[in-house]
């Protein structure tokens, strides 16, 4: 392995100290807003930093749609919400073109997609051919309408949200679609004392979020987050993690490559929030069951047995050690 140069390592570490101060005023800003929630705020960064998307999962009335637009209000980013149904079409979010008639001619009437943040509210309740629509502009940033292809805005990131007790009527989403989600975050229910303070917060003047970053700021942590320096050690882990679960009894299908590729770019992300230039082996165990944990295709007698993914990946956790190579004096 060639190590990265410690003159890299430095530079790169005064810069995320110049832009901590931004991530800290940003998490007290969304924490006027959201009270709580602390761990979900943090992976929905995580997500921003280094470009991935988050699924969201929780019962109604947990703050979600309001978080993800507090954040993109922080960060004076354009933002949409679609909320998906069963008759809702492709082009209702990637757009269509439309027949001027005083002109005669066909213009592009831009979708919601063409946003830096989209929320795609209760994905699961459209069905799988409007998800789809969704595939291209996760994976390649760009969309095809009528044959013509359009980049979309720089930064983007879909999070989408999904109900997991109101199943009626609701369509599950593909291995494809799901394997394009770098985050699975789940969502409980508030502490005593945190829904007590949400109560306190709102029963005033509602707070309102105030811009702590601009774009261009979010894009010079995207491009931190790509230099973080990760050992040679972490990659073996990493694969060594996904590996596990592709062997599983319990498992039909386990975590691709990019699942683990996933993994490596949650772990930058998760550096640059802590102030550190390189990722850490904490920092692979704290994310994987975010990052894995949904992705894994259970044995059917197992895929309506709640936890279960959750539980196969801390079994990885636990059996696959961290093994550090011997460095040369």
């Amino acid at each position: 392995m060639i190590a990265q140069p410690a003159n890299d390592i430095r530079l790169l570490n005064d810069r995320i100290q110049q832009e901590s101060a931004f991530v800290d005023a940003l998490f007290a800003q969304a924490g006027q807003v959201i009270v709580g929630q602390r761990v979900m705020i943090e992976r929905l960064l995580i997500g921003l930093i280094t470009g991935g998307h988050v699924l969201l999962e929780g019962v109604p009335g947990l703050a979600k749609t309001l978080t993800v637009k507090t954040l993109a209000d922080c960060l004076q980013l354009s933002f949409k919400r679609v909320q998906f149904t069963p008759d809702l079409l492709p082009a209702d979010i990637t757009g269509t073109y439309v027949l001027s008639p005083r002109e005669g001619t066909f213009t592009l009437r831009a979708g919601p997609i063409f946003a830096n943040v989209l929320l795609a509210d209760e994905i699961n309740r459209a069905p799988a051919k409007t998800q789809s629509a969704l595939l291209e502009a996760m994976q390649e940033r760009q969309v095809t309408i009528e044959g013509d292809r359009f980049q979309l805005p720089e930064p983007f990131m879909v999070l989408a949200t999904q109900n997991p007790i109101d199943l009626e009527g609701t369509y599950p989403l593909p291995e494809a679609q799901i394997d394009r989600f770098l985050l699975h975050v789940p969502m409980g229910y508030p502490t005593h004392q945190e829904e007590v303070a949400m109560l306190e917060a709102h029963n005033r003047d509602p707070p309102v979020a105030r811009a702590q970053l601009t774009v261009a700021d979010l894009v010079q942590l995207q491009s931190i987050a790509a230099r973080i320096h990760i050992d040679h050690d972490l990659y073996e882990y990493a694969v060594s993690l996904s590996a596990y679960t592709r062997t599983h009894a319990k498992v039909a299908l386990g975590a691709s490559p990019r699942a683990t590729l996933s993994l490596i770019q949650a772990a930058k992300g998760a550096a640059v929030l802590a102030g550190r230039p390189f990722a850490t082996p904490d920092d692979i165990r704290e994310l994987a069951p975010s990052v894995i944990a949904h992705r894994l295709v259970l044995a059917p007698e197992l895929e309506g047995e709640p936890g279960a993914r959750k539980e196969i990946v801390a079994e990885a956790i636990a059996r696959v050690g961290y093994r550090r190579a011997v460095r040369p004096v």
